[in-house]
């Protein structure tokens, strides 16, 4: 299985700003992103011959997009999927390489969150006919990601006695690293109590748990790690990659027992074994936190701690910086913005750069202080390997492994 580890890299990571209101289309977006991209990579748009994309019916494709930067595909492909699709989509570029269709490609996701098309129900999916699978949900009450996942939480905390106090220390380690990203939408730090004075939205959530919607665009560039040479920065090689891997029933959230159980308890051997390491190697995670609870369920089920312990891994300190696994350093999408899963990965490339955009002042020379009081740096110390879970629901996840 291991037979691709460090032959493939990302060489460029590139964003836009996250706002509530980016007065801008996702075309204009994504053509951003994917520019800072290239340029973070040191190289240029003809150097680029495949672009991968995906959305839910809320972006632009990827070749109008590529057309817009002088961008010539040998293989494009725009699919539909939301917060597994960043991991999944290395591997598929990684594969597209692997076989000859093409040498560099820029892998993007553009998306209006809040001032067009929001994940919520609201906006312009309220307007959209219930049809389908979907009457088996929304007539229910059942619209929102929040009101699709509660019962898995819930039934965690009956089975387990997990608590909300334990899940707000979720918020709170990343609003603290968020409050050291000049990039993040929130950068206040919360407390527990803070989380759990807030207002529910659907039990056991209530409005801190949840992540913030925002506008914004998000690219990576993979290549081969020959290739890698050239580029600006050090690479991030790339050990292990599984996607879109789903529980026995891949189609409902609940009719697959034990409905606490979510999809990176199959994705973990396979990654774990591809990149020839274990939970305890790691030295930094970015978890898919839509919500404080889908941060916990996947340490879980990867193995970070045992099932049940989730509660009390996440609240004992360790995911911080400065504990022993810090775990969405940029603040994630609870704080930083909600990017459908793409920032968290370009996080930890910057993370294994050692040249985190925090506000240490020769942070662009990777000069950091490790002070990670307010207002400092987020720089995680000594990092070599990272690990990215990626969340599409409970019963479909993807996985990244990268070193220095």
């Amino acid at each position: 299985m291991g037979r691709l580890t460090d032959k493939y890299c990302i060489v460029g990571v590139g964003e836009t700003s996250y706002s509530k209101n980016s007065g801008k289309t996702t075309r204009a977006m994504g053509a951003e992103a994917i520019h800072n991209a290239i340029v973070d990579a040191g190289i240029t748009a003809a150097d680029v011959n495949g672009v991968l994309s995906y959305h839910g019916g809320d972006s632009t494709p990827g070749p109008e997009i590529a057309a817009d930067l002088g961008i010539r595909h040998d293989f494009y492909m725009d699919c539909s999927g939301g917060g597994s699709s960043t991991e999944a989509l290395v591997g598929l570029a990684i594969g597209a390489i692997e076989v000859g269709m093409c040498e560099t490609v820029a892998i993007f996701r553009s998306m209006n969150g809040y001032s067009e098309v929001r994940i919520g129900g609201t906006g312009r999916r309220s307007a959209a006919p219930v049809v389908g699978s979907q009457l088996l949900q929304r007539p229910y009450g059942m619209v929102s990601a929040g009101q699709n996942f509660a019962p898995v939480f819930m039934r965690h905390m009956m089975e387990y006695g997990t608590t909300s106090e334990q899940l707000a220390a979720v918020k709170v380690a990343h609003s603290k690293h968020a409050s050291n990203n000049p990039k993040a939408y929130y950068k206040q730090r919360y407390t527990v109590e803070d989380v759990l004075n807030s207002r529910w939205i659907c039990k056991p959530l209530h409005l801190l748990d949840c992540c913030v919607e925002t506008d914004n665009a998000t690219a990576i560039i993979v290549t081969s790690a020959e290739r890698a040479r050239d580029m600006r920065h050090p690479p991030a090689y790339i050990m292990g990659v599984v996607g879109r891997v789903t529980k026995k029933r891949g189609d409902t959230f609940y009719n697959d027992a034990p409905i606490t159980d979510v999809a990176g308890k199959y994705a973990a051997k396979r990654v774990f074994e591809m990149a020839g390491v274990g939970p305890e190697d790691i030295h930094a995670t970015g978890s898919y936190d839509a919500f404080t609870f889908t941060t916990m369920l996947q340490l879980e089920d990867y193995g970070f701690c045992k099932k049940g312990e989730g509660g009390e891994y996440v609240s004992s300190g360790i995911i911080e910086i400065g504990g022993k696994r810090p775990n969405n350093t940029s603040g994630g999408h609870l704080c930083e913005g909600y990017t459908h899963g793409m920032s968290m990965v370009i996080e930890n490339v910057r993370q294994l750069r050692g040249r985190v955009d925090d506000y240490c002042p020769q942070a662009h020379e990777g000069i950091h202080t490790y002070d990670y009081s307010e207002g400092g740096c987020r720089q995680v110390k000594d990092v070599e390997i990272t690990m990215n879970l990626g969340w599409a629901n409970p019963v479909t996840g993807s996985a990244l492994i990268m070193r220095r």
